[in-house]
């Protein structure tokens, strides 16, 4: 029997998956898309597969890629879509299939406990801000119990806990087989796991840091396999971008000047003034920093030219020669203590590295790059390259196929067209197969879409009180439930400050804010809403809010969207694929902001609705949705719901979805 013929009766009715899988419903689409997979993987070509929420895509490419019989890598856009694919749906698939596979797991080191930086950790006599003795003495006692180290595994630790950068290494300060707790290692067990493997899952980070480092000549970090599947794909062009440029970052320094510090004292106390040199270093950080001024968090300079905008020539090329002279003065003391720890020599080899960078971005930007600085609490110094299509055709789809029989990419949102050439134009993926799966959820009967009339202008000052205004009437409504998603983070500051200033802490309903507390516990609650007797809850929202969260139910029943999400004009990398596009001819406006603002819209949309039995409202406070032309391909865009014409209209919805919360969640 060939691979397909296998595939179809897995998916079959009655097949293994129907009898061994809950609640499992034999989908067309699925199937489609499972099939297509198979061939892919039988043809030996890349596929591109867009399938819509609800087709089940996990299934689709997991089932035949297991059945295929050969290694397969999957990797993932999230941490936690990977610990959902190892935990739970490949061992449910590989019992049900009774296939004799060994899985593996594989995270970047910086989600591993050091051991060896542990103990540095514990010797320090003085602790950064926010860690405290008993912070660490309770990841020390939960390293003895742990067979894997993923701190994932370690209950209450907060993903922006403070500890984390002293209890894991990075590829900077890795000591690699010199360090003295290599045998037990927890990153080096997790790869020689992964090297033994049949499955190894993955995420986008770490598939691009492997690339990195097989270009430089190290041992590559992932196996050799025959299949490899990149799940939630759309994020793939803007997560390998970051890793095929080069940036330094104030924080990198201090981080080097604190590491520095603390091995000179502990280990060569006495040779060098570490306090002296760690200070120099430190200051030239901190004056880098000084130099670009006060900024809003998340600016972004343009740096057309040798110095980013607004900059005095001047005062930036001193800083960065300071920061040049300050690594090197590093490197000279760490040199007279070489050996008498591989510390040492791991701390001489970024300060090598560090006054690399520095250097380089002294000097103009190369051609094909795009160069800009990130403001912050830290400074980002970044220079990237427009998109990932040249490393995909040269690394991936060339030197690297031999190694790799099938690439597939899928997400549910690629494109707004039938090539998805929003994907696989910056992927270098124009030749590979397309396919486009809709969803089988029905969105006329259980989703509508409404563009308030008589609205503000986005532009207008007045534009986001009146987002919060609406918003609190149409919350109140449905008794929380909503979710309102801005694109700026001015907007998200104005917005929530109003719907928290309308909610006080006596009213009916619970605002929620991202940034107030970490972003699973916002979910979590968000999607407890009243049903323990709580109040029901607004989430405002925004970046990594618009996609990968799933409230299914009742929890979330109304979508409000601030704007249109175009890319800001003045993003150094919109501003650089736009003069691309535009050096060939093409339309800046119709082929890179409005595609940009179509995929993100779809993604805002989906949070929607999420299973068969979801109902809800998708409200646009945007009136160019209906009146400009362009709004129709936005709208084409979107899954198709019915599009409510009033606000009576809307009112009228919300009301009746009220109706049906209160009668589904009685008692029975």
């Amino acid at each position: 029997m060939s691979l397909a013929s296998d595939v179809e009766l897995a998916f079959s009715a009655d097949g293994v998956l129907a009898r061994a899988t809950d609640h499992f419903v034999s989908r067309n689409g699925q199937k489609e898309m499972a099939l297509a997979v198979a061939n892919a993987i039988e043809g030996a070509y890349p596929l591109v597969v867009e399938a819509s929420t609800g087709v089940g895509k996990t299934y689709s490419y997991l089932v035949p890629a297991l059945l295929s019989g050969e290694r397969m890598l999957v990797s993932t856009a999230t941490k936690a879509l990977q610990d959902q694919l190892f935990g739970r749906d490949l061992p449910r698939l590989v019992e049900a299939l009774e296939l004799p596979i060994k899985l593996a797991l594989l995270k970047g080191r910086g989600s591993y406990l050091c051991l060896h930086r542990m103990d540095l950790a514990r010797q320090e006599t003085h602790l950064p801000e926010g860690v405290t003795e008993r912070s660490l003495a309770r990841v020390e006692q939960w390293s003895h119990v742990t067979r894997t180290g993923d701190l994932a595994e370690l209950p209450g630790l907060d993903e922006r806990s403070p500890v984390i950068p002293l209890i894991t290494s990075t590829r900077d300060n890795c000591l690699g087989s010199q360090c003295p707790r290599f045998r037990a290692c927890h990153v080096n067990l997790a790869r020689r796991e992964a090297m033994a493997a049949d499955v190894v899952v993955v995420n986008h980070h770490l598939f691009f840091a492997d690339l990195a480092v097989r270009e430089s000549g190290v041992a590559e970090l992932l196996p050799s396999v025959r299949i490899a599947i990149f799940d939630e794909a759309h994020q793939l062009n803007g997560t390998g971008v970051q890793f095929l440029g080069n940036n330094l970052t104030t924080g990198q320094l201090l981080d080097f000047s604190r590491d520095m510090l603390a091995a000179g004292l502990q280990l060569a106390r006495g040779l060098v003034d570490w306090q002296e040199v760690a200070a120099v270093t430190e200051q030239a950080a901190r004056d880098l920093r000084l130099c670009v001024g006060r900024h809003s968090p998340g600016t972004k300079l343009r740096w057309v030219g040798t110095v980013p905008e607004g900059l005095d020539p001047g005062e930036w090329q001193h800083a960065l020669q300071t920061v040049h002279a300050a690594c090197l003065q590093a490197c000279a003391a760490l040199d007279t203590v070489s050996e008498i720890a591989p510390d040492f020599v791991r701390l001489h080899e970024r300060a090598v590295q560090l006054s690399e960078r520095a250097e380089s971005f002294s000097h103009p930007c190369a051609t094909g790059l795009v160069r800009w600085v990130d403001v912050g609490t830290q400074l980002r110094l970044v220079q990237s390259p427009l998109d990932i299509s040249d490393a995909v055709k040269s690394k991936m789809l060339g030197p690297l196929k031999d190694n790799v029989k099938t690439w597939i990419f899928t997400s549910a949102t690629l494109g707004d067209d039938e090539k998805l050439s929003w994907f696989t134009e910056p992927c270098g993926l124009e030749e590979a197969r397309v396919l486009r799966i809709g969803s089988p959820f029905d969105y006329e009967n259980q989703a509508a879409f409404f563009v308030p009339p008589d609205f503000p202008k986005p532009s207008d000052p007045t534009h986001p009180d009146r987002v919060s205004e609406s918003a609190a009437a149409w919350a109140r409504q449905l008794g929380g439930r909503t979710m309102v998603l801005t694109t700026t983070l001015r907007a998200l500051r104005s917005i929530g400050d109003a719907l928290t200033a309308t909610f006080g802490p006596l009213e009916e309903l619970q605002i929620l804010v991202q940034g107030s507390m970490p972003k699973r516990a916002l979910i979590e609650r968000f999607r407890e809403g009243d049903s323990l007797g709580g109040k029901g809850c607004i989430l405002v929202a925004s970046a990594s809010f618009w996609e990968g969260i799933d409230v299914p139910g009742h929890a979330l029943q109304l979508v409000v969207i601030d704007k249109l999400p175009f890319p800001p004009p003045n993003d150094p990398m919109a501003e650089a694929r736009s003069k691309l596009l535009e050096s060939q001819g093409r339309s800046a406006f119709k082929d890179y902001f409005l595609p940009e603002a179509a995929m993100a819209l779809k993604q805002g949309a989906g949070r929607l609705i999420r299973r068969e039995t979801d109902q809800g409202v998708l409200v646009v406070c945007d009136s160019r949705l209906v009146s400009m032309g362009y709004g129709r391909r936005l709208v084409k865009a979107l899954p198709p719901m019915r599009r409510l014409a009033t606000d009576q209209a809307l009112m009228d919805r919300l009301a009746g979805l009220t109706r049906t919360c209160t009668r589904d969640c009685l008692p029975s």
